[in-house]
């Protein structure tokens, strides 16, 4: 098999780390989603990884609490799984980094473009934590930001469904869901593909987004091949 895409930002749910338990990390789905990280590094596509905190925290939840300390709890959620995907890795047989926005040096290396652009061209998995390391953006957002500083040919949006539908499909079973869209028709949709900060910095830096689910083996073999699954955004 051949891989279209030479460099990729794949951005993992933190509930797709959960599996069916829909809390903290479940080792099973951790080790299958690195095997699935291991069939196309091992094809030569460079990775870097952005992985969110839902399975932990959602700080937009939190009523009571200031929204900026709420965003500071969940980028460390990221971090937290950031090194349990490291470790899957490694002992899969994978190199990988983790480098985090927020430094704490001690458990992983601080965020440093070149650094990390150093370490894909020498074969790492790199894995970004802890958001952008500032409050009131989104992990969608921490993947675009990523994708354009690493000039990725693509970002690989795994999430819990296989596309973009025009509604919700796990509310309206009637939802229609898209092959292909233009950055431009999710913006003016409000498709939810992204949040809006993320979805306008793709389109401004002609980032193409590949939509599809984590849960069906295989997938992110299938999206780095081209194969039609899930939605196309470019």
């Amino acid at each position: 098999m051949k891989p279209i895409y030479k460099r990729v930002l794949l951005k993992i749910s933190g509930e797709a780390l959960a599996g069916e338990q829909r809390f903290g990390i479940n080792e099973d789905m951790t080790r299958k989603v690195a095997q699935e990280i291991k069939q196309i590094h091992d094809l030569g596509v460079e990775v870097a990884i952005v992985v969110g905190g839902g399975n932990f925290w959602r700080g937009r939840s939190s009523q009571d609490m200031d929204r900026a300390t709420a965003d500071y709890i969940g980028m460390l959620a990221t971090v937290m799984n950031s090194l349990a995907l490291q470790e899957a890795l490694l002992a899969a047989g994978v190199s990988a980094k983790v480098q985090t926005a927020i430094e704490m040096r001690e458990v992983a290396e601080p965020y440093a473009r070149r650094k990390a652009l150093n370490h894909l061209d020498n074969g790492d998995v790199v894995i970004f934590g802890a958001g952008t390391g500032s409050p009131f953006f989104s992990t969608d957002t921490t993947a675009a930001l990523r994708a354009a500083e690493m000039n990725a040919d693509v970002i690989l949006l795994a999430k819990n469904v296989d596309g973009v539908y025009d509604s919700d499909p796990n509310v309206n079973p009637d939802a229609v869901k898209f092959d292909e869209l233009t950055h431009m028709e999710v913006l003016e949709r409000d498709l939810k593909v992204m949040d809006l900060t993320a979805a306008t910095l793709c389109k401004d830096n002609n980032i193409c987004i590949h939509v599809f689910a984590l849960a069906e083996e295989g997938n992110v073999l299938k999206a780095i091949a081209g194969e039609k699954i899930g939605t196309v955004i470019k």
